[in-house]
């Protein structure tokens, strides 16, 4: 299949490769023309001038897919959808707002363009161990486009959602599980590395046993072992949590709908205190756990 693909970051990049790898013809563009000549030297991909450029590339029927931060989607979405021709399919495969997902499907509907989207998890990792994709959209537009999430995901590690914005809205849910499991995995190394009653436990010794017959088994806890191992007492890192939006926009329609979250609620309080400078060693091993499945920065500068 015949894709252009927008948006060549941690992620993106990656994507792109394991497209190009199962054989499918990417065209990559973007506002730094020397990032995008190299990321398509990187991964085989075809680099074009620009977005007018890719539409008229793709042909028919185009299917352009964005990989891009939440604040800008509909900015770019727009910029495409006045390229596009009837007929063309946006994927939004970045963690936007189902909220807002599903008024952007609106949006494309009226210039004849189809909006799917593909919430996407595994962060750097799924370079070569694949992604997990959460898909919402079309169904007919979702069954077209099939053998690009067959190519990203694991094996059974894409389906599809529903509706435009469902897609979105199982990723979010998602992403704001994934806070309380951080959260909880951080609490209890906090609290064995008080060393209160014993002074002398190997956190990563501890992480790398619960990897092989406990409950608590996990790639968070994986990584919170490799992260304890290469750097015991976290040195060099500063705390400082970022939170991208799943999480609050999860509380918020839990509270519409009257759903309680605590722990969910706990975690995210936890993240906007390391911001005002609450910090220890428990944020510390967040952002290690951040980093390790994200690529995110450990420090805040």
């Amino acid at each position: 299949m015949k894709i252009g693909f927008i948006g060549l970051g941690r992620m993106g990049g990656h994507m792109v490769a394991r497209l190009v790898k199962a054989g499918h013809e990417v065209l990559v563009t973007g506002r730094n023309p020397e990032h995008v000549a190299q990321a398509a030297k990187d991964s085989g991909a075809t680099a074009v001038a620009d977005y007018k450029a890719m539409v008229h590339d793709l042909g028919p029927d185009p299917v352009v897919w964005l990989m891009i931060p939440s604040d800008v989607v509909e900015e770019e979405m727009k910029k495409v959808i006045n390229l596009m021709s009837k007929g063309g399919v946006i994927v939004d495969g970045g963690n936007s707002d189902y909220r807002q997902t599903k008024r952007r499907a609106a949006l494309a509907a009226e210039h004849g363009v189809t909006l799917v989207d593909a919430g996407t998890s595994g962060g750097i990792l799924g370079a070569t161990a694949g992604y997990c994709v959460m898909v919402g959209g079309d169904k007919p537009a979702v069954d077209r486009l099939s053998p690009l999430f067959q190519a990203l995901a694991q094996p059974e590690g894409w389906a599809y959602m529903g509706p435009a914005g469902s897609g979105h809205y199982v990723k979010m849910v998602h992403n704001a599980i994934e806070y309380g499991m951080m959260e909880s995995l951080a609490e209890g190394f906090n609290l064995l590395n008080t060393g209160a009653d014993y002074p002398d436990l190997d956190l990563a010794a501890i992480a790398g046993i619960w990897q092989h017959g406990s409950v608590v088994e996990s790639l968070l806890n994986r990584l919170t072992a490799e992260a304890l191992r290469q750097n015991p007492n976290l040195d060099g890192i500063d705390g400082f949590v970022a939170e991208s939006g799943e999480a609050r926009w999860t509380l918020e329609t839990a509270q519409a709908q009257n759903v309680p979250m605590p722990a969910v609620q706990a975690a995210m309080d936890v993240r906007l205190a390391s911001q005002q400078g609450h910090i220890g060693f428990g944020t510390k091993l967040l952002a290690a756990m951040r980093h390790g499945f994200g690529g995110h920065a450990i420090n805040k500068s």
